[in-house]
């Protein structure tokens, strides 16, 4: 199987680690030092009504995405994401028929009670669900979250984030399915390595050609986000990818200074994700108001199900813990509480069983 794109196409420039392309930015793209987050001192106000995006003009004959699949690829430098073009990477993939479809706290105090475990009603079986991969948080959603659902873990900074995408991808890797980890914040090597340190072959499931782990500057993405939105569900049908993790979308979100524009264009890059058939995960920064919603107040509108990974500082000051609590998943029963985790060695452990107090 071959996936054929433009020599400049965005993702082929992200598989070359040593090119540094010199991007042109349109008026309304920031170059950012990331060093920090720049501050936003304006409320997003989320009008439903203007939640249309802005209609690009169709792309022409000297469009590199124009022809998409239909044009060939010319990488030729040998240094890949997968060490060969992207092309003859893909050729060998073995596509799965269908997504696959999943089945000791040290030093925290616990209140060990029966929560809320049990789940009143039955999910629906006419939707096909998956498990997240985490122990503790599957149990908390009743019959799992619904396949192809856009998803968001919100946190701020150490609360795991990544580490809850790299466990959502591993858990559906080693059930023999394909998948794609798009980073705007760290390379690939540290992504692959982060995830070997847990004890997920990431560096395994790359060399057989069932995972694609892309780092895209931020910049260069919100550059290309048109053209990327119309290619990514080509490149995810034809890759085999049930599985998807974007890490962060906050990154995106802040080369747009125009709030207009900015809802416009994470809306539509929302619509790619689900148009291309795949369970999503976005991670994104929490506002600096509050723990409960996004930086800029906009994923949680877009998206299937929420997570919530926030610290609890007790008032004594004794220890600061962290809770995960489930903001919502559409179609799907799932716990109301908010129950401690732990980041261990092995990625995060949710303590179903526990009560914060």
């Amino acid at each position: 199987m071959v996936v054929d794109v433009s020599d400049d196409d965005w993702f082929d420039r992200a598989l070359r680690e040593d090119e540094d392309p010199d991007v042109s930015l349109p008026e309304d793209v920031v170059k950012l030092d990331f060093e920090g987050f720049v501050e936003d001192d304006t409320a997003f106000d989320f009008d439903t009504s203007s939640s249309d995006s802005v209609e690009e003009d169709p792309p022409g004959e000297d469009d590199p995405f124009a022809l998409g699949a239909e044009r060939a690829v010319e990488s030729g430098d040998g240094d890949s994401l997968f060490g060969e073009d992207f092309a003859s990477a893909l050729e060998n993939v073995d596509v799965p028929d269908g997504a696959g479809v999943g089945g000791g706290a040290s030093g925290m105090s616990f209140d060990i009670g029966g929560g809320d475990a049990d789940f009143e009603g039955n999910p629906d079986t006419q939707l096909p669900r998956i498990d997240l991969g985490i122990e503790g948080l599957d149990g908390m959603i009743h019959g799992g979250v619904p396949e192809r659902a856009l998803i968001a873990a919100i946190g701020e900074a150490g609360t795991g984030k990544t580490t809850f995408g790299l466990q959502f991808l591993d858990y559906g890797l080693s059930q023999g399915e394909n998948a794609v980890f798009i980073a705007l914040e760290e390379s690939r090597e540290r992504v692959i390595n982060s995830a070997t340190e847990k004890g997920y072959p990431f560096d395994e499931y790359e060399r057989d050609g069932s995972l694609a782990v892309v780092d895209v500057d931020p910049v260069e993405m919100a550059n290309s986000l048109s053209s990327i939105q119309n290619e990514l569900p080509v490149l995810i049908e034809e890759f085999g990818a049930s599985r998807l993790v974007l890490d962060s979308v906050s990154l995106l979100e802040m080369m747009y200074e125009d709030r207009a524009k900015r809802r416009n264009e994470i809306f539509d890059f929302a619509r790619s994700l689900k148009e291309a058939g795949v369970t999503a995960m976005l991670t994104s920064e929490a506002s600096e108001d509050t723990p409960h919603a996004s930086r800029y107040r906009i994923v949680e509108y877009l998206t299937d199900a929420v997570f919530v990974l926030q610290y609890i500082r007790p008032d004594d000051f004794r220890e600061t813990r962290m809770a995960i609590e489930i903001q919502k998943i559409r179609d799907a029963n799932h716990s109301r509480e908010k129950k401690p985790y732990e980041i261990t060695g092995e990625g995060i452990s949710v303590y179903q069983q526990a009560n914060l107090f």
